[in-house]
């Protein structure tokens, strides 16, 4: 098993750096636009909550993307803080072939 070796970026950072900035928008404009609460939003832009299924089908259609892209940025953090923080568990675990 083998994750890249960049660093883990959280969901809430791109949506933040890559889209509201240089819109100019913020996070509340973003969740009114959306029709979801606030503190959801302002929530993801502050890394402290991820993605759901809902939010990324609204921020698929308002920013002509896809879901895909913003579970998976959001899975691909999850998988990269699970694996630093398992790593030495992980190691001890065989592969299927190989001794035990």
């Amino acid at each position: 098993m083998t994750l890249s070796k960049a660093p883990a970026i959280h969901s809430g950072e791109i949506l933040r750096d890559l889209y509201l900035e240089p819109l100019g928008m913020s996070a509340y404009a973003l969740a009114k636009t959306l029709r979801v609460p606030r503190t959801r939003i302002e929530r993801i832009v502050a890394e402290k909550i991820g993605i759901s299924a809902d939010t990324a089908l609204r921020l698929a259609k308002f920013f002509r993307t896809t879901p895909e892209l913003w579970l998976n940025l959001q899975s691909n953090y999850h998988l990269k803080k699970q694996s630093a923080e398992l790593g030495s568990e992980l190691a001890k675990i065989p592969e299927l072939g190989e001794a035990a």
